[in-house]
Formats: C-alpha cells, sequence, structure tokens
C-alpha cells in the first residue's frame, strides 16, 4: 500500500519498537511499586521524560504523560478554567482540532463566553484579531500551531505575547509540529502545549502536556498523585518508552527527513495542479507544514476520490467528516472561505520518512485517472472562466 496519510497516524519506527518489546514483557513493574521492577520502570519513565522535555527545552517536571493530544488538549482548556474559575473568557482560532473545539463549547454551555478568532484564506490568524477580541476577562488563549488538516503555520510567538499582554495563559496544540518542525517553548513564550506520539512514528495512545511551572491547570480526574498530580492513573511504561525515543529521533533526523520530504511534497504540488479545476487549501508548498498538501478537486466528491485511491492500493484523507448520518464539511476548509461543495471535494495528502517519489509518481498518475474518470460521470461541470488555463487558480489568496 502508498501510504499518503501521515497526519493522521504514521509507521511505527522499528527502533522503537524494539524498545517497546521489553517493557512488555520482562520489565513489567508498576512505577508505584518500590521493587526493583517498579524502579526500573520508573527510572524508564525518568528517562523518556527528559529526551521529551529536552526536545522541547522545558523542565522534567514541567512534562506531564496522557493518553494523546486530545486529552492534553480537554486537560489545559477545562484545567485552566478551573485553575482560573475568576475569568469567564476563553479565546481560540477557527480552525481548531475538534478536540479543542468541542471543550470550548462545553464551557459555551457552562455560561463561559467563547471568541473564535477568523482566519484569512490560507488559515492564517491576524495578530489584531486577537488584539481586538482579548480583555481581562480571560483565562486563556489556545491557537494551534501547525494545522492537521491544511498544514498553516501560526505565529505563536506573537499571539502568546498578545494574550499575556492582558493576562491570560497561552496554549498551543502542538500534536502535528513536534518533530516536524523547531519547537522550543521558551523560544516561544507559551504556557501550555500538547503533543503526542503516533504523528511522529511513536506508538498510539501516548501523548504529553508542557505545563508552565507558575501556570498550572487543575486536575480533571480523580486518583492517586501521578504525573505530579495532574493525571492520576499508573503510566503506560511502554508506550511513554517509545515516546521519549520517538521525539529524540525526530528532532535529531529533522533536517536530513525535511530534506528527503519537501522536494517529494513539491513535486506533488506540481503534479496535482496540472489537474484542471483543483486548488490547494492553505499555505503554499514552501510555507506549510512539512508533508501535508490538501487539494480540492471540484465538480467530485472527497469520498468518491478516496474509495477509487483505495481501491488502487493508496491511502488518503477525504475534507470531510462523517457525523451520524450526513456528511459534514470540515469546519477548517469552511473557515478559509470554502463553500460546502468545494469543501466536499478535498483530499488531503500528507508524506512521511518512509514515502519515495516512485510512491509520489504514481498518486499522481493515479489521482489523475480518478479526478478524470469521477468528472466523466458528473452531469454538470461549469463553464470554465478563472485565470488559471483549464480551472481555478491553484494557489489560494491570503
Amino acid at each position: 500500500m502508498i501510504y499518503f496519510d501521515n497526519n493522521d497516524t504514521t509507521q511505527l519506527h522499528p527502533d522503537i519498537l524494539e524498545k517497546m518489546i521489553p517493557f512488555f514483557t520482562e520489565k513489567f513493574g508498576n512505577p508505584a511499586s518500590l521493587h526493583n521492577l517498579g524502579l526500573e520502570a520508573e527510572s524508564a519513565i525518568d528517562e523518556a521524560r527528559l529526551q521529551i522535555s529536552g526536545a522541547i527545552g522545558a523542565k522534567p517536571k514541567e512534562l506531564i504523560f496522557t493518553s494523546g493530544a486530545t486529552e492534553s488538549n480537554n486537560l489545559a482548556i477545562l484545567g485552566a478554567a478551573r485553575a482560573r474559575p475568576n475569568k469567564k473568557h476563553l479565546i481560540i482560532s477557527s480552525v481548531e482540532h475538534a478536540s479543542v473545539l468541542n471543550a470550548a463549547k462545553r464551557l459555551e454551555k457552562d455560561g463561559y463566553r467563547i471568541t473564535r478568532l477568523p482566519v484569512d484564506g490560507q488559515g492564517f490568524v491576524n495578530p489584531d484579531s486577537l488584539r481586538d477580541a482579548i480583555d481581562e476577562d480571560a483565562f486563556l488563549v489556545s491557537i494551534l500551531i501547525a494545522n492537521h488538516e491544511i498544514g498553516v503555520i501560526q505565529d505563536v510567538k506573537t499571539l502568546a505575547e498578545i494574550a499575556h499582554s492582558k493576562g491570560a495563559w497561552f496554549h498551543t496544540d502542538a500534536a502535528q509540529a513536534l518533530g516536524k518542525m523547531p519547537f522550543k517553548v521558551e523560544d516561544l513564550g507559551i504556557d501550555l502545549a500538547s503533543f503526542n506520539a503516533h504523528k511522529l512514528h511513536g506508538p498510539k495512545g501516548i501523548g504529553a502536556m508542557f505545563v508552565r511551572r507558575k501556570n498550572r491547570p487543575k486536575r480533571l480526574m480523580e486518583g492517586a498523585p501521578q504525573e505530579f498530580d495532574l493525571r492520576p492513573g499508573t503510566e503506560n511504561v511502554p508506550a511513554i518508552v517509545g515516546f521519549g525515543l520517538a521525539v529524540e529521533i525526530a528532532v535529531r533526523d529533522l533536517n536530513e527527513v525535511e530534506s528527503h520530504i519537501r522536494p517529494l511534497q513539491e513535486k506533488l504540488a506540481q503534479g496535482l495542479a496540472e489537474i484542471d479545476n483543483s486548488m490547494l487549501n492553505g499555505p503554499p508548498p514552501d510555507e506549510r507544514l512539512l508533508g501535508n498538501l490538501n487539494i480540492t478537486f471540484l465538480y467530485i466528491e472527497g469520498e468518491a476520490i478516496l474509495m477509487h485511491l483505495a481501491h488502487r492500493g493508496i491511502g488518503v484523507s477525504s475534507g470531510s467528516a462523517c457525523s451520524s448520518k450526513s456528511l459534514v464539511p470540515s469546519e477548517v476548509l469552511t473557515a478559509i472561505g470554502l463553500i460546502h461543495e468545494e469543501a466536499h471535494g478535498a483530499i488531503r495528502f500528507s508524506l512521511s520518512r518512509y514515502n519515495t517519489e516512485a510512491e509520489v509518481d504514481t498518486v499522481i498518475e493515479s489521482v489523475k485517472v480518478v479526478v478524470d474518470l469521477l468528472r466523466s460521470m458528473t452531469a454538470f461541470i461549469p463553464e470554465v472562466h478563472s485565470e488559471k488555463k483549464g480551472g481555478t487558480s491553484f494557489y489560494r489568496k491570503r
């Protein structure tokens, strides 16, 4: 199979699997136990905490292990609300992950005021919109640094400075950023950040949160005082061990991997731009998240493209999400100005260190064939009247 869905999840690195296996078998101790097996497990967690905190420029005690970025996002937002009960204003962007959007909706039901900052045609938050929205009642600003769908990278440093000017904490969902771009918490000036392992060739079911020591959210669950009394429950030692090594490898190999992926990303964009009536959602390839492309193919359904490519052994993602019995267009795509028909025709391609130029060539040719086939079955395609020969402009304006 040709796997171009790495923003969804990634293949486990073989070295990581090898390091994890002993902690499922002979090194199975509970890190809270005082015998040798427990101490060995505790030491393994400490090592992983050092690996990850060191990679992001944090202190070890500022890193909390969770089950993933979704839990980290909930802990950051709902926990910050609990920690700052006299402030009732939360500010997020309109292109956040569902875990942030839904945590905000929960607070809204509880009487909190939620501001959802608009974005431009490429998905960028204008810092002036935050300046206009923020007030002394804001307890938190949460804006993701790298978007999972359209690859836009926000100016988090500037946004955090604006948040702090009014006394608000700043949180960023960094699930897609860690290991794919430079990320140091002090350079960015952030207070809270969410991470997970399975976006960078680590195991599923494990994540982390950076918590600046002076800005601690309140715990959401009751139990024993694991993870510095912020996240109770016995730690997932094998996954934590894998997470630590995943971050170490990703940061170590970042320049080499970027040199491999970026040309493939450019070639894929150029090849798919040749398809009439296609457009790139988000920034240009050289300005967006490493490996990410999101492209709308007008007049056909993204799900149909996805299924035809799957039959050809190619794995990608659709720009729509299934919700109960109806198809709901991506909130990220509608936030950048796409109408429903454009959002429903979107496909996300996301590359990793394991993809090859030959795979890119195969995907380009396969997408061309599938799009032609599906459009040949479409009853009506409007007459072309745009600046791109044969179709709409490929690059969206800001």
